[in-house]
């Protein structure tokens, strides 16, 4: 640390700004059809230095971060990004610490850590405590809504990039699914590892026939057989899968009572949390503590340039999601983005702070 600015340093204010961004294709899951995706980006300032965040939402959360968290986060120490953390968390009391709400503390909480970092000149991981150097990512997208040949590229792609393991999305035209296994089987051979994601399209009964094919396909992963308000279901598929099928869910946790109905459920076999949806870095921490205490791994969903500095700090991780969506939108708004190798996320040590400065040429394309 040089010139003494962390010690004492006050968060100035909070700057807020939306940016939607196009798909480059038609996208749909299990439940879900979607064209473009909305990121809220936050800066903080204390010290003479900035802090960057962002989340992955809808453009409400803009008007939460101005109204409702900037009032109680001005004026903190930036260091004190726990003490920020829980007043934001007790200012959304009365309109949900859930879904907008909590992706808008989400948003702030990383900015602070950023500046935080930034502040003391170290990375992210370092004032993390990080515990690991790196982690395994794997390749997340495989839409409904793919072509045999888009799915075939887009797969491929990874396994050329030297992933081990891809996920594709299924349950909306269930009829179809055999034969788009089969398409990404042939597409990334026998020695990576396939992964499912329904995004909670079956009912139990359907989830559990299923397991039995994918099992069939040499599938690793069932992410969200049923919805992930149901754990009693999950539980349920998890006991009847045939191996060497994992059942996984989590992404849609905004406080640790969600996640801890689904470990004490016994719902998963891999939890998952959203570093843009639990409330942050913070948050995400919060549940990789409660992991480790189920000795339980965490997989880190999407949003891949957090998610990889949030996970090297968790006790148990398994992995990140390389997501489609969000590895297209992060390299076009920033600058400093990781990229995978070896199959590995490795978070950049030689940059304070995550290592992100936002591309404003490119951000402000997007309205």
């Amino acid at each position: 640390m040089s010139g003494g600015t962390a010690i004492g340093s006050r968060v100035d204010r909070l700057e807020v700004a939306v940016r939607t961004i196009p798909t480059d294709a038609p996208e749909a899951d299990g439940t879900l059809e979607w064209s473009a995706t909305t990121v809220v980006l936050v800066k903080a300032y204390a010290g003479g230095r900035e802090g960057l965040g962002f989340s992955y939402t809808a453009a409400g959360a803009a008007s939460v971060v101005t109204d409702l968290l900037a009032p109680v986060v001005r004026g903190r120490d930036a260091m004190d990004v726990a003490g920020s953390w829980a007043a934001m968390w007790q200012a959304i009391r009365n309109v949900g610490q859930t879904g907008i709400a909590a992706t808008a503390v989400a948003a702030v909480d990383v900015a602070l850590w950023d500046l935080k970092a930034r502040l003391l000149e170290v990375p992210l991981v370092v004032a993390l405590d990080a515990v690991r150097t790196d982690v395994a990512a794997y390749g997340s997208g495989g839409f409904c809504s793919y072509s045999d040949e888009q799915l075939t590229a887009q797969l491929s792609g990874w396994v050329e990039e030297g992933l081990s393991a891809v996920k594709i999305k299924t349950g909306r035209e269930p009829e179809r699914d055999q034969h788009r296994l089969r398409v990404a089987r042939e597409a990334i051979g026998d020695s990576v590892e396939l992964y499912v994601d329904a995004n909670g399209a079956f009912s139990r009964s359907q989830a559990r026939a299923w397991s039995e094919v994918y099992a069939g396909h040499g599938v690793r992963w069932f992410e969200e057989p049923v919805t992930s308000d149901d754990p009693v279901g999950l539980r349920e598929v998890r006991s009847h899968a045939a191996a060497p099928v994992e059942i996984a869910a989590g992404e849609y946790g905004w406080g640790l009572p969600d996640f801890r109905r689904l470990l004490e459920a016994e719902a998963v076999d891999c939890l998952q949390a959203d570093v843009t949806r639990c409330g942050g870095i913070t948050g995400f921490l919060r549940v990789g503590a409660l992991c480790a205490a189920h000795s339980m791994d965490l997989s880190a969903h999407c949003a891949p340039q957090l998610s990889a500095h949030a996970l090297a700090a968790v006790p148990r991780a398994r992995h990140v999601e390389w997501f489609h969506d969000h590895v297209r939108i992060e390299s076009m708004l920033f600058d400093g983005c990781l990229t995978p190798y070896g199959g590995r996320l490795v978070p950049d040590r030689s940059r304070p702070g995550h290592g992100l400065h936002l591309r404003e040429d490119s951000a402000n394309r997007f309205v």
